[in-house]
């Protein structure tokens, strides 16, 4: 902990640094770079470059005017630092005059580096600049935010790759499934009537068929009608109540993987259910947006839905679907070897020769579902000796990429990319198949190849129908569309249920982008409830804050994001989209009172 203080001060101190040690060197006669501008003033990066353009005027007044000036522009860091270019001057009656539009391949560094323009007068002194202004500082870089799977050293490592399945289990063995019982106004009783019976043995037959429960999280929510109460006591009530009618039901909740929430005075819920409602029309339904994202509490914004036209429909369809208990399940099926097919393969992998008298299905169905990575690459690695099949080339590779994730020694990734590449190539030679072409899009992806990456996963989606693999391979394209630009298109890829916190802020730095910023803050809000220690969506809307003018709220929601991440930390501090708000005390009063600091 004493290491990472000393290191987040030291950021600190640099960040002052450059903050206040970029300005202008001014010479004494005159500024002979006052006019110059840099539009827009704000530099961004755009697919894989940044667009800039830079003009101004050099006067000519006295005697003391320059007679050849020089004009250059460079990207400078303190590591180092590039000529862009020299201008042509333009000499007029009264003036010199430049004007020079850019495109500049994106390089990291330049994230942090600041854009100057230097000035020399071109007289026997020589051409060393004489005047310097800085024109921008820092590169917004808000589409390389876009979750692809890449490792941070302290934030949770991202599943990636696709093993090709074995027919008996799903892509992703986890499914997620919500289930909600209704409850009278005012009651924290289950009513056993058609609907809430339904909704329990849905339940129960999606136990059944998932038998290994990962997580319940039940949320007990009340509506905002009088009847409700006054406090949130009847929302705990109605998530205790739901969970003993579970344990009544025999269905086992283990304390290690249940949670019991509730919500009260918190409109996230009505914000869910607004967006398929359609009663009220687009327009309508954006001017209640605009209340429920205004910033207000709870009361004020009641107040002003109220106001609104068409509310009395509207509180009386949805209201009463908030009088509710929410189960959110995570489960996945059993399935394996028995014991004695279990025992054949030991014997094979041990030295045994043949293959035990199981068949390719009965070694994939053992990698599958073998815990451990290492286990993995043994039976996947024996049966590319035993089968000629696509299969186990394509499993090891993913095997390889995982491996890789959990190493923060470049060196050591690229191996392990270049052997999971080769392995892919081999599986290719087999067979066509979407999950190769998903693979190796993934690893041209941490390769940087973006656009290589794309064609790889656009293929993928072409060659099958199987819904969750296209989720899975959308999802990452929609990632990638991020960063090539095309924010409109990446929105349209997130639109299945079952969202994750990563893609769930996919999709609201997706809505960002293309200015949506109601769906935007919708999306993000959705990511920190589904998971809140994955602090971007903290981050997504704290960039909103800074588009609407709200100072104040994103500072509290840049510290809950930088709280959970180091590399937010980092961002934050060099991020032009703060400039404003780092330009406060409070800033670093933030940062002080940040528990992580």
């Amino acid at each position: 902990m004493s290491i990472q203080l000393f290191k987040k001060k030291r950021n600190i101190f640099f960040l002052l640094t450059f903050l206040t040690g970029c300005g202008s060197i001014i010479m004494p006669e005159s500024n002979f770079l006052e006019d110059s501008k840099v539009t827009p003033s704000k530099l961004e990066f755009f697919q894989d470059s940044i667009q800039f353009e830079v003009s101004g005027i050099i006067p000519v007044e006295s005697a003391l005017s320059p007679k050849n000036p020089q004009v250059s522009l460079h990207f400078v860091t303190k590591e180092q630092s590039i000529e862009l270019e020299n201008f042509s001057l333009t000499k007029n009656f009264d003036a010199y005059r430049y004007s020079k539009s850019f495109k500049i391949p994106f390089e990291a560094w330049m994230e942090y580096a600041t854009l100057e323009l230097h000035f020399s007068r071109g007289d026997k002194k020589g051409n060393l600049a004489q005047e310097k202004k800085v024109l921008a500082k820092g590169v917004i870089t808000t589409p390389l935010l876009a979750k692809v799977g890449n490792v941070f050293p302290d934030e949770p490592i991202p599943e990636v790759g696709l093993y090709i399945p074995t027919g008996l289990a799903s892509i992703d063995l986890t499914k997620s499934e919500t289930f909600e019982i209704l409850f009278p106004i005012g009651s924290a009783e289950i009513n056993l009537n058609r609907a809430n019976a339904t909704q329990l043995e849905k339940l129960q037959s999606f136990i059944t068929e998932n038998p290994s429960v990962k997580s319940v999280r039940i949320t007990g929510v009340q509506s905002p009608e009088s009847g409700e109460g006054k406090s949130s006591n009847l929302g705990d009530r109605r998530a205790r109540a739901t969970y003993d009618h579970l344990l009544k039901s025999g269905i086992l909740l283990r304390d290690s993987t249940t949670a019991i929430n509730s919500r009260w005075n918190d409109w996230f819920d009505l914000r869910l259910l607004l967006r398929d409602y359609n009663k009220i029309s687009t327009q309508r339904k954006d001017q209640y947006y605009d209340v429920l994202l205004n910033g207000a509490d709870y009361l004020t914004q009641l107040n002003q839905l109220n106001r609104l036209p068409g509310f009395d429909q509207v509180s009386d369809d949805l209201f009463p679907r908030l009088r509710v208990a929410k189960i959110e399940i995570e489960a996945r099926p059993l399935s394996g070897l028995n014991q004695e097919e279990a025992l054949a393969l030991k014997k094979v992998l041990e030295g045994g020769g043949g293959s035990a008298g199981l068949n390719l299905a009965d070694w994939a169905r053992a990698g599958e579902f073998s815990p451990r990575l290492a286990d993995k690459a043994e039976i996947y690695s024996k049966m590319t000796e035993l089968f000629r099949s696509a299969l186990p080339y394509n499993n090891l590779a993913v095997v390889r990429l995982k491996e890789a994730q959990q190493t923060l020694d470049r060196d050591a990734k690229e191996k392990l990319w270049d052997e999971a590449t080769w392995l892919l190539n081999q599986a290719a030679r087999l067979e066509t198949s979407p999950y190769i072409l998903h693979n190796q899009g993934q690893i041209l992806i941490f390769q940087g190849d973006y656009w290589a990456a794309y064609k790889k996963l656009s293929d993928a989606s072409v060659l099958t129908k199987n819904p969750e693999f296209l989720q899975i391979n959308e999802n990452l394209r929609g990632a990638l569309d991020i960063i090539r630009g095309d924010y409109r298109l990446a929105t349209l890829r997130f639109v299945n249920s079952g969202l994750d916190a990563k893609n769930l802020f996919n999709k609201g730095l997706a809505y960002y982008l293309a200015k949506d910023f109601s769906n935007a803050s919708l999306s993000f809000e959705e990511s920190v409830i589904a998971q809140r220690e994955f602090g971007y969506g903290f981050y997504g809307l704290a960039m909103i804050a800074m588009e609407t003018g709200q100072k104040e709220i994103a500072m509290i929601q840049l510290q809950k994001a930088i709280a959970t991440s180091e590399y937010l930390y980092q961002k934050a501090l060099i991020d032009p989209i703060f400039e404003e708000v780092r330009a406060e005390p409070e800033f670093f009063e933030l940062l002080r009172r940040n528990p992580e600091n």
